[in-house]
């Protein structure tokens, strides 16, 4: 498939908070869940995780992981992309990790953007998916709209067309999707943060602030050294 015929293949196939307010969320998320296992592991191993998905930015090593439950053709999504990516881009110990999240109502604009993205990942790594990403983010019309006709997708190769025209891309989108469903996370943007040492997380409804995201970090962080203590006092 020539890249000039990209449209008329895709239309077949966000220190503590200064608010009381934000402190109680936090408060009550985290007691709630801090327990819960991580749908994923929480440990992040670069040989593992380098090479393909769940896509992830930032430093691999970091010790917080950022799971941002993502719809392409959500306009929240869209928003909040470029303002999570500065805050992750400012705060090293946290990476991002993508999960496909096509919510029905914007079907199938939403998965044909996922599918893109995908194949865009396998060809060229995770530095080419989060591009892709971000190309999407910035051209598509939103709200099940898609690409407006003509939009060429970055390294619009033969390579990418083909994986395009295999069934590869959908397997990961339908289990990610899948996972979120078993989850009982129905809508976009939702984020799991990860204390990848305890493996304790919270799940953060919506369009996250800063403020908030770095107190989730101080309360599982805390919430880890107050275990360890617990654990090293004799008896």
């Amino acid at each position: 498939m020539r890249p000039s015929s990209w449209h008329s293949y895709t239309t077949r196939r966000y220190l503590w908070p200064v608010m009381a307010g934000v402190a109680a969320l936090v408060i009550v998320l985290a007691w709630s869940l801090a327990r819960t296992p991580p749908i994923d592991s929480p440990m992040v191993d670069e040989t593992s995780v380098a090479a393909g998905p769940p896509w992830r930015y930032g430093r691999l090593d970091a010790r917080f992981t950022l799971i941002e439950y993502a719809d392409l053709e959500c306009p929240y999504c869209q928003a909040y992309f470029p303002e999570l990516k500065r805050w992750i881009d400012a705060n090293p110990d946290v990476n991002w990790q993508w999960h496909h999240l096509p919510l029905p109502m914007h079907e199938p604009a939403a998965t044909q953007g996922a599918r893109l993205a995908e194949c865009a990942g396998e060809i060229g790594g995770r530095t080419a998916f989060w591009t892709t990403v971000a190309w999407i983010y910035r051209h598509s019309r939103g709200d099940g709209q898609g690409l407006p006709p003509g939009a060429q997708p970055p390294s619009a190769t033969p390579a990418l067309y083909a994986c395009l025209a295999s069934t590869r891309p959908d397997a990961v989108i339908a289990a990610q999707a899948e996972e979120a469903a078993q989850a009982g996370i129905a809508a976009t943007p939702t984020l799991r943060v990860i204390d990848n040492r305890s493996g304790r997380s919270l799940l953060l409804p919506g369009a996250v602030e800063g403020d908030a995201l770095l107190s989730a970090l101080d309360l599982l962080a805390s919430s880890h050294d107050e275990a360890m203590t617990a654990d090293t006092v004799p008896e």
